[in-house]
């Protein structure tokens, strides 16, 4: 059983007991939070595809942990200009282990 669910404009594969970094989501460490922007759910045998979303299907799961990425340089430059700007950034994530997916009403599902 999967699902592709879609969080800070990112989409993601989940699985029961996997761990999802997805962007910072407004959650303290031990929260419940749930997903209900699913795109495509399968159990196994039938896939759904939703347009755009699987009716009545959620990923729940529980928040681990937040970090910061590693950084990433962003250099800019124009040439015979004299202009040179060098800048640094970190992307902050949440760690989610995925508890529970809920399929929803859709032919084919038991």
């Amino acid at each position: 059983m999967y699902a592709v669910f879609r969080s800070g404009g990112k989409q993601f594969r989940a699985e029961p007991g996997r761990i999802v970094r997805v962007p910072s989501l407004d959650a303290e460490a031990g929260d419940t939070v749930t997903f209900d922007d699913v795109l495509l759910a399968s159990d196994g045998d039938a896939v759904a595809v939703g347009k755009p979303q699987v009716e009545g299907a959620e990923v729940k799961g529980e928040v681990v942990s937040h970090g910061r990425d590693k950084k990433i340089i962003v250099f800019k430059r124009k040439r015979r200009k004299g202009y040179r700007k060098k800048q640094g950034h970190r992307q902050g994530f949440t760690e989610v282990r995925i508890g529970e997916i809920n399929l929803g009403r859709f032919p084919g599902f038991g």
